[in-house]
């Protein structure tokens, strides 16, 4: 069980995540500075190699894109300090590993992609120093586990948001196999509802807690909807 416990220090807010070695403090007068362009250097290096090998469009370079913009905003929201250096490469390579050539069997595609982000960042220009802060980031971006500092937090918890409302809706759709295999209709509605049922209660800041009752009502309604309309999914 994660505990999350706010208090006022002066005009700060310091955040406390208690639960399996979680920490994070948060103070409210440095916000995230403005992104620095991503037009050159590493970072352009970085998004064109999302773009070009990320296709899925589940957990591919749009998902990428949603979840830094999210990340920013989240943090902006509860004035917390982040490294973008960090959160960006963390961000547009954390599903690095679950597409081919990079996946490994029986590995799970965070922990992957955290063992080898770096064959990706070491020849762009990226301040290697800062690799193990976005390898704890990648590790940890799944709902079902606890993130350790304030990117790895972030990220977390924008990849979560994104399993909910109207995009999480989206993006198990577009899984569904227009062949009737697998994932058919049915089985991308029982998906749908497992989000609904687990990923709510893994978001820890303050802000991103803030989205949950928006997102989790848009889900919950389009699975009401859904329900109604194809006979508690027997025809769907």
């Amino acid at each position: 069980m994660v505990k999350i416990q706010s208090r006022r220090v002066g005009r700060g807010l310091r955040l406390l995540i208690g639960a399996t070695g979680l920490g994070l403090a948060i103070g409210a007068t440095a916000a995230t500075p403005p992104a620095p362009s991503a037009a050159s250097g590493w970072r352009e290096t970085v998004r064109a190699f999302a773009k070009q090998h990320f296709k899925q469009p589940a957990w591919g370079y749009s998902h990428s894109v949603r979840d830094y913009a999210l990340a920013r905003e989240l943090a902006a929201a509860d004035h917390a300090v982040l490294d973008d250096d960090v959160l960006y490469a963390a961000a547009f390579l954390h599903d690095m590993a679950a597409f081919a050539p990079w996946e490994k069997e029986k590995v799970d595609h965070a922990d992957e992609a955290a063992r080898i982000v770096d064959t990706v960042l070491k020849d762009a220009g990226f301040p290697m120093g800062k690799i193990d802060a976005v390898r704890g980031a990648i590790r940890t971006h799944m709902f079902e586990r606890d993130p350790v500092g304030p990117e790895a937090v972030y990220l977390h918890d924008a990849d979560a948001l994104d399993w909910l409302g109207a995009i999480g809706i989206a993006r198990i759709t577009a899984l569904v196999d227009p062949n009737g295999g697998d994932p058919d209709g049915p089985k991308a509605a029982a998906m749908l509802a497992d989000n609904l049922a687990k990923v709510p209660s893994r978001i820890f800041s303050p802000a991103g807690r803030a989205l949950v009752p928006a997102r989790k009502a848009e889900l919950e309604g389009y699975l009401r909807n859904l329900r109604r309309e194809s006979d508690g999914l027997k025809s769907l």
